[in-house]
């Protein structure tokens, strides 16, 4: 995993830090209990204070992205975490959100997006279109 700081950036250090390691979290780069570089180790080699590390890694644990094992050290959580879970489905809400103001932009109605959706995806393991009833009206 390699971490770098700015000091023109517009976030403080360690939310530099946190953000990068979330992403790669919910990138997967870093898998499921992973060991994390402890925070003197981090702080070392980033030529930062062990505490903006640690503030790091406090809010990831506060947000269920690692765990802290007394005397092992940091570890990500497995994937099945419900707060990875919540951070992941708030990405794809994000992309949908997306989807949905660019098809309004280009005048599509809400079939015309599920059937895009459909053949992004393709057919499922069984052959079936993801997609058959229309959802109820709000």
């Amino acid at each position: 995993m390699k971490l770098f700081v700015s000091n023109t950036s517009d976030l403080p250090i360690y939310a530099q830090l946190k953000e990068q390691i979330k992403e790669a979290i919910l990138s997967g780069d870093l898998p499921e209990n992973t060991t994390l570089p402890s925070l003197r180790k981090l702080a070392q080699g980033l030529k930062i204070s062990v505490l903006t590390t640690a503030r790091a890694y406090r809010e990831l644990e506060e947000e269920g992205f690692i765990t802290s094992v007394q005397g092992k050290g940091c570890y990500v959580m497995p994937r099945g975490s419900k707060l990875i879970r919540e951070q992941l489905l708030r990405e794809v809400e994000r992309g949908f959100t997306i989807a949905i103001e660019a098809g309004a932009k280009a005048g599509l109605m809400t079939d015309e997006l599920f059937q895009i959706l459909d053949e992004m995806v393709g057919p499922d393991e069984g052959g079936e279109e993801h997609r058959e009833a229309e959802a109820p009206e709000a």
